[in-house]
């Protein structure tokens, strides 16, 4: 839950420095800061780095770069709700994946929890949010859903296979290089220079070392489905914080946090398993 508060809570900051800079640049400068941090903190680990560590934050970065990247693009020309409700469609495509990829098929109150989850996730980005056209924008934000997919289930697979720490910041400088690579490649040129852009990105790039980390750490014990449900909570978090900015939360928004909740709270619910009968009487 701790990961979907700083989530939530980074949207205003995003939607700011977007108007001064390209995705490109934002999503470079956040995560080479977070990048120089995460080394800063664990050098002595990082020396023990193996390569199965380096395979694994490099397979999990480049489902991150495409994933802020795009859905930052398709924000630039769609709007907040239709963008959620895109990105939201990673919430049921992820129990799909753990079935097919890593071979464990989701609890039965796993799939209620995914249910109210994915219900909650639409009452939050509004009625109009699944109507109209399906341009670039959409696309981008489509190609978003699909990569922290990715993310999410790449993280369990390779959660328990090394050191937390150092497949953090190896994701994290795969991330932000990417980014400031594809720069030349995009067309997007350096913009000209503003507190806003470089203030946003420095501190979202504090927040996403722990971040990721503790998305690393806790997806040892918590499946890819698991994960999913409590990440849904990420836009409640974000529409707490807008109304304490001042934002008006309506009627169905309130709703839909509820269902979030409550799916959250559905899937740590285990159903009694029905003991099997003894030898049939004759």
């Amino acid at each position: 839950m701790t990961v979907t508060f700083f989530w939530g809570g980074t949207f205003l900051i995003v939607h700011q420095a977007q108007q001064y800079c390209g995705p490109l640049l934002f999503v470079g400068v956040r995560f080479v800061t977070a990048s120089l941090m995460g080394i800063a903190m664990f050098h002595r680990a990082l020396r023990r780095v193996t390569m199965a560590e380096i395979r694994a934050g490099t397979a999990i970065g480049l489902c991150m770069c495409v994933a802020y990247v795009s859905q930052t693009y398709g924000l630039r020309t769609i709007s907040s709700s239709r963008s959620a409700f895109l990105t939201a469609l990673y919430v049921p495509m992820v129990p799909l994946a753990q079935w097919v990829m890593l071979r464990r098929p989701p609890h039965l109150m796993s799939w209620v929890g995914i249910g109210l989850a994915f219900c909650g996730l639409m009452l939050l980005s509004g009625t109009g949010a699944a109507s109209g056209g399906f341009g670039l924008g959409e696309c981008a934000t489509l190609l978003a859903a699909v990569a922290t997919m990715g993310e999410i289930i790449l993280i369990g697979r390779f959660a328990g296979s090394g050191d937390s720490r150092r497949i953090t910041v190896v994701q994290l400088v795969v991330t932000g290089l990417l980014s400031l690579l594809a720069m030349p490649m995009a067309g997007e040129h350096f913009p000209a220079f503003s507190w806003v852009w470089l203030a946003g990105g420095v501190g979202l790039g504090a927040a996403s070392v722990l971040i990721q980390l503790a998305m690393n750490w806790a997806q040892k014990a918590v499946s890819p489905t698991r994960a999913t449900i409590i990440y849904a909570g990420e836009p409640v978090w974000g529409g707490i914080v807008g109304w304490i900015a001042g934002d008006v939360l309506p009627a169905t928004s309130v709703a839909g946090a509820a269902c979030i909740v409550a799916g959250v709270l559905a899937s740590e619910l285990r159903l009694p398993e029905h003991k099997k009968k003894s030898n049939a009487t004759s």
